[in-house]
């Protein structure tokens, strides 16, 4: 076999923590196109840096393309942030939809929950890139430091006031996948089946609605969260039915970690819908209804 070329090893390693760059940044973003960009952009600088006649060996190429990855990410905030000031509508984070039995890698099912993820939108970047480095990919506080060019006390602040921002408005809890699943059904066929009475029973006096159509499917969006059980069961009633005439259809799915629903017109998909849970699991406390088409392009139909 001939002998590997700089070259072919910059992109063996690339591509084999990938999905680990992915995963992260994802987190940080909320956002596949931007992930791919700032991926696309940690390829450049890791090809060209191993292209240099003069560069030095680099011991750690992990931890060097997640400082990369992670940077590249914090410097594209301010535009992120800029673009989605003019968002039409409430903005919910990209769905990651996969097959129910898919045979995902360890590190792509790392992309949190939905609901976790609209939490994380709250947070200054550094924060945000704070706790996912530290409480979804464990990294330590010291490494946190290595990546970000700061101290380690700096990112231990950090990561406390993170956490408890995070933990104040999301507790510490998993609902049972089983669970969940059983709940998804029974919620779509309450409100395909006009069963109002059965969505009441299955709200949580305070449950919240949120539905990103982006300003293009103003039908099927409210242009605000809607918080309250009778406001809630009212509008996802009234969607049902006009939903009932776009003969729409429900398939399960893996969405962010977690079972949920992707409705689909045809073989063209229209919402991801996202249910969570109370602690106990007997009632919803929020819905997320992804109904924007740039955010649904990349949903396969079987």
């Amino acid at each position: 076999m001939p002998e590997e070329t700089a070259e072919d090893t910059a992109t063996r390693v690339f591509a084999e923590h990938r999905e680990l760059l992915f995963s992260i940044v994802y987190n940080l973003l909320g956002s596949v196109a931007d992930t791919e960009d700032v991926l696309q952009d940690a390829w450049l600088a890791w090809a060209g840096r191993n292209r240099a006649d003069d560069a030095e060996e680099i011991e750690n190429p992990r931890a060097y393309l997640v400082r990369i990855a992670v940077n590249t990410a914090l410097s594209r905030q301010s535009q992120i942030r800029r673009r989605r000031e003019t968002y039409v509508g409430p903005w919910l984070p990209e769905p990651l939809v996969t097959g129910a039995d898919a045979a995902e890698s360890a590190e792509r099912v790392e992309a949190v929950s939905m609901a976790l993820l609209v939490v994380l939108e709250t947070l200054t970047p550094l924060e945000r890139a704070v706790f996912v480095l530290h409480e979804v990919f464990g990294y330590a506080h010291t490494e946190i430091a290595g990546i970000l060019d700061r101290s380690p006390a700096a990112v231990r602040q950090l990561a406390h006031r993170a956490r408890e921002h995070v933990h104040a408005r999301r507790p510490r809890y998993r609902t049972d996948p089983k669970v969940q699943r059983e709940v998804t059904e029974r919620f779509l066929r309450a409100a395909f089946g006009g069963d109002l009475e059965a969505l009441l029973d299955l709200l949580a006096p305070d449950v919240t609605l949120w539905t990103d159509g982006g300003g293009k499917v103003r039908k099927a969006a409210s242009l605000r969260p809607i918080r309250g059980r009778d406001k809630v069961a009212r509008l996802v009633s009234l969607a049902a039915v006009n939903s009932r005439t776009a003969s729409l259809a429900a398939r399960y799915r893996t969405v962010n970690g977690d079972p949920s629903a992707v409705l689909f017109a045809g073989d063209a998909p229209f919402a991801v819908m996202i249910l969570d849970l109370s602690p106990e699991g007997d009632r919803i406390t929020g819905i997320y209804a992804v109904t924007n088409p740039d955010k649904l392009s990349r949903v396969e139909g079987e």
